[in-house]
């Protein structure tokens, strides 16, 4: 990420990434160092799909009155030809008063705006989602080290479990522990200041779901919906639960130490799924995946009773299991 600091931020900015948060983290922080290079610094913003050449050519030209100026560009990846043609052609060339900062989320669409950019010697700033849990790990325990707090792999991993993997959500609950506590971060102090959440996540209910507790699963699903856990996160901690134990499932009875390596995941949760993978068939998984997988479709599509189709999937899980396939 990049700091605040004396200096101003470079000339181009790129930040190219699908996370929401860390996107616009760096912009304010680019933004930030623009206003202490100088406090009266302009700053305009735009969605890079509502503005056209002419408006950037004004915005872009040398300035009879002296001053930086910030332009930041919002959804690079939406800019019609004519912008990303007169920003490239810019960006050849910068206004070292001006910090050009453009956000653009990866992938095919606007590629090119972004390699060009990249290719006119913008520095890149890459905020893309983090999808393995050892990058989540990482981002809590740096979140309470950037403000002068301590935070071990196994605390972390106790946040992850209570919050869930929304990285929203993960810093809003580092912050506040921060400001509730003495800055030494362990697991006694998470599960003391999260006790009780933790049970009315996706998590409690993919956790009964996968050991064959269907009273369980279904009484921490209700639980959860009734006092407003999303049915969204729900879904994804059902596939989540599935697939984890899928993957260890076929991975054999190995270390965890040594499979985690292999396995992209912490050792912890190796070991956690293999003691869930006990009394499952490859067939069994099979179906569950299948399920799952139709949760989240029903689930992210609208259906107009995604607690329903939530409480059909436990149950698909549980047969699953207790059937191993077999119809």
């Amino acid at each position: 990420m990049l700091r605040v600091n004396a200096a101003p931020p470079p000339s181009l900015l790129l930040v190219q990434g699908d996370e929401e948060l860390l996107a616009a983290r760096a912009v304010a922080e680019a933004v930030e160092a623009a206003r202490a290079a100088d406090p009266g610094a302009d700053v305009r913003e735009f969605e890079a799909g509502s503005l056209v050449a002419g408006e950037v050519a004004e915005i872009l030209s040398p300035s009879l009155f002296g001053g930086r100026r910030v332009l930041v560009i919002r959804s690079g990846q939406d800019a019609r030809k004519d912008l990303t043609t007169a920003l490239l052609a810019y960006a050849k060339n910068p206004d070292p008063d001006v910090t050009l900062i453009v956000t653009h989320v990866g992938g095919a669409k606007g590629k090119a705006f972004a390699d060009g950019l990249r290719a006119a010697g913008a520095t890149v700033v890459p905020v893309m989602k983090l999808k393995k849990d050892s990058e989540r790990i990482a981002f809590v325990r740096n979140e309470f080290r950037r403000h002068g707090a301590r935070c071990d792999d196994t605390a972390a991993s106790a946040l992850l479990q209570a919050v869930g993997n929304d990285l929203r959500e993960i810093a809003a609950a580092c912050s506040q522990l921060l400001a509730d506590t003495d800055g030494k971060i362990t697991e006694a102090v998470v599960a003391r200041y999260y006790k009780g959440r933790a049970e009315v996540t996706g998590f409690a209910v993919a956790d009964a779901a996968m050991v064959g507790d269907l009273p369980g699963a279904l009484e921490a699903l209700r639980w959860a919906l009734h006092v407003g856990v999303d049915p969204v996160p729900i879904a994804d901690a059902l596939a989540d639960g599935v697939r984890t134990v899928a993957r260890v499932a076929s991975a054999g009875r190995g270390n965890p130490y040594q499979l985690a390596g292999t396995l992209g995941m912490p050792a912890w949760k190796i070991e956690k799924a293999q003691g869930r993978s006990r009394g499952w068939t490859p067939e069994g998984l099979a179906d569950a995946m299948r399920a799952a997988a139709e949760c989240n479709a029903a689930v992210k599509g609208g259906a107009e009773d995604r607690g329903y189709a939530l409480e059909q999937t436990v149950f698909a899980i549980a047969a699953a299991r207790r059937d191993g396939g077999n119809r």
